[in-house]
């Protein structure tokens, strides 16, 4: 596969500004999830500047832990426009690890009151070692679908 990266768009009835305040919100990414690997957020201020790091507890049968935990770093905090994290390990000397994804959405308004949201996953930085034991994408295309549906529901109810 040549391409490194799997997107999925689609637009809610919500402002941009409604939409972005969701996603910088820590608390709603279990909601969001598609996979269903993200259980709940160890961080919960809202996400406010690049290089921010928030946890989250997460689960996966095929992780050598089962439970484990992920630290993710905010790249892109352009609000209401977009918002990307890498992800990664937090070693049990504070050192920060990561593996060279990034998720990322970007937002375009359609009006006042719709807009377009495209959820990116992006591994072209992920380094060959990690590729030997990590098939990417780790998940198929319909989780970024699953995701995007998952927000637009809850951007609905907020």
């Amino acid at each position: 596969m040549d391409q490194e990266n799997v997107s999925a768009t689609l637009t809610v009835a919500v402002p941009a500004a409604k939409v972005f305040a969701v996603l910088a919100d820590p608390t709603t990414h279990s909601a969001i999830d598609g996979t269903g690997w993200v259980q709940e957020s160890v961080d919960r201020a809202p996400l406010t500047e690049v290089g921010q790091i928030f946890r989250m507890h997460m689960y996966h049968a095929n992780h050598p832990n089962g439970d484990y935990q992920v630290a993710n770093q905010v790249q892109l905090l352009d609000p209401p426009r977009a918002i990307g994290w890498r992800t990664g390990t937090e070693k049990d000397d504070g050192h920060l690890e990561f593996g060279g994804w990034i998720w990322r959405y970007d937002l375009a308004p359609l009006g006042p009151s719709e807009t377009e949201v495209t959820l990116t996953y992006d591994w072209s930085a992920v380094p060959q070692s990690i590729r030997e034991y990590i098939q990417f994408p780790p998940f198929g295309p319909e989780h970024l679908t699953n995701s995007l549906q998952h927000l637009a529901e809850l951007v609905a109810g907020k």
